[in-house]
This record gives C-alpha cells, structure tokens and sequence, in this order.
C-alpha cells in the first residue's frame, strides 16, 4: 500500500472554515507535528491569481487539501450557473497550478459526486466519469469539478505530480449550511423542521415526490477518509469516498422530524424537481485499502440536530 507521510508536514486546507475544511483541521489536529496552514477569505481572495501564487511561495505549504468551493442547493445552482462555474474553476485552477508551481508534494482535490451523469448504473463507479449527460439542475458546478479532477489527473501523468481527486458522497454534519432554500438536503430540513416545531406549523412540504434515494456520510468520517486517503492513495484515477447509509427523501424528512419531536405532517410538493432518482456510490476502492465509515446515520443526524440547536437555531 501507499504510504505518504503527513506527520511533520506544512498541511493548507483551503476552505478551512466550511463544513468539510473545519473536519479535516479537526481530523489533522490528531496527526503528530503537523504545522496546519490556514487564511481567512478576507486576507487571501482565492479567485485573484496573484495573490494566490504569492501566498503559497510565502507560506510554502508542503500539503494542500483543496476544499474551497461555491457550494449549494438545487435552487442556487440553478439561479447562478454563471457564477458556479466561474468562481469553482478560478479558484481551483489558482490553488492546483500554484500547488504544481511552488513544490506542493501532495494535493488533494475534493471532487463532487454531482459530477458523475445524471443516468449512471448505481451505485456509481468512477470509470462512469463524462460516460453520459449531467443532471441539468447542477451541471454548471459539476463542469468545474469535472475539469478541477482533469487537471490533477494531467498533473499526475505529465509531470508524475501526487495530485489526487477524492469524490465524497453527500455530506451532512457540524458546519453545513441550514438555509431552508440554499443548503443541502439534511442541514436545509433539519432547519425546516425545528423552525416548523418553533413556530407550531401544522406540516412541512418537501420539494418533489420524497422518492430519491441518497446515501449520506457524517462529514467527520469523511474528514477522517480524506486524511486516510492522503496517506494511503497515490493515482491519476479518482477515487470515491463513500460506504455510508442510502435512504429516501422522505425516509430522510421522517427521521429528523422524529430527532426534533415534530408532530406534524409532511406534504409533498410534486411541482418542484427531484433532480436525480437515486444516488450512490461504489465503494469498493476505498474498502479494498481499508477504510469504512463508523459514524451511523441516526448518530450523525442526532449530533447535527445538537449542534444546530446550540449554533444556530438561537440566532434566527
């Protein structure tokens, strides 16, 4: 097995403060002598090259995990493909060609399981790759990840660079955004329904036909097959992180209104889109190196439900 040692190491994550970023400072924190490198928004703009370059010759990292991204719900992709595709692409492109340039020893790129076609077998391996068309509600995000993935894949073969793209399924945990329109699924119902409790509405109504099926993973599990992976994985292939819980929509909705004490009911708005009809994804690459995920769905979902209720619920 591969072995890249990240003890000792000058480790920028980039995106530190999101919900992924904040779980791999935590995971790393664990990891002897680490020297962790981190930047607020407001001193380094990711999209400004100049910038970007020079903080890396500054700071020298000689790790980077690559988490910033413009991230959101169906709705925001697709009100603003424009700006989902532009900024993922600048960022990206500045923080990959600046790793190559200034001597990073090991990228990890975080991929997106939105970038696999709208129409792949399940679960999804990753050969499925630009095998068919994207699900139109995110194509623009899922473009700029398809090309971010290329290019370490192209680093990789032309200049033997250990640039590596990790595709985790969907992710829930402590640092998601709970906006009810801009966040992603278990954050945005968590928020409906306690608002729901809260404000003693007599239903909640889900977008679509509550059929979907997805499969979810505690993002500090994910932080911790990120860490596993920078370790243990060196290819021009991606690899998917994956291996967690698949349920339904509706499942899902049902769940959390029991972990908040929800009492009412749940309607379903059929008018709105499902986007794609199941999604899940193989896990057998990641398992053949040894890793799985430890953190059960009900555990996750208790844990997020507390950590909204002491963070964010009481300043709404």
């Amino acid at each position: 097995m591969t072995t890249f040692t990240l003890e000792n190491k000058r480790v920028w994550v980039t995106g530190h403060t999101g919900m992924v970023g904040s779980a791999i400072c935590r995971q790393l924190a664990n990891v002897a002598g680490v020297t962790l490198l981190t930047v607020e928004r407001k001193a380094l703009d990711l999209t400004r090259q100049q910038a970007t370059e020079q903080w890396l010759a500054e700071q020298q990292p000689e790790v980077v995990f690559h988490c910033a991204a413009k991230v959101g719900g169906i709705e925001a992709n697709k009100t603003q493909p424009v700006e989902f595709i532009s900024e993922n692409l600048t960022i990206g492109l500045n923080v990959i060609n600046g790793a190559a340039k200034y001597g990073v020893q090991k990228l990890i790129n975080l991929g997106s399981s939105c970038f696999y076609p709208k129409l792949s077998e399940q679960p999804i391996v990753e050969s499925s790759l630009l095998s068919g068309a994207l699900e139109p509600t995110n194509e623009a995000y899922a473009l700029a990840k398809i090309s971010l993935a290329k290019l370490c894949q192209f680093y990789h073969q032309q200049y033997q660079k250990d640039f590596i793209t990790v595709v985790p399924t969907n992710l829930y945990g402590p640092g998601d955004n709970f906006d009810p329109n801009a966040g992603h699924v278990i954050a945005a119902l968590i928020d409906k329904f306690v608002m729901a409790k809260k404000q003693q509405l007599s239903s909640v109504t889900l977008w679509g036909t509550g059929k979907p099926l997805r499969e979810f993973m505690h993002v500090d599990d994910a932080a911790s097959g990120l860490v596993f992976l920078a370790q243990h994985y060196s290819n021009d292939k991606l690899i998917n992180l994956s291996g967690g819980k698949t349920v339904s929509i509706y499942q899902l909705a049902q769940t959390i209104a029991q972990i908040v004490d929800y009492q009412g009911g749940i309607l379903l708005d059929e008018s709105k889109p499902d986007g794609m009809m199941k999604k899940s994804l193989d896990d057998s690459l990641v398992s053949q190196l040894g890793w799985k995920p430890k953190i059960t769905l009900i555990q996750g979902l208790k844990s997020t439900v507390e950590f909204y209720l002491s963070r964010v619920a009481p300043y709404e």
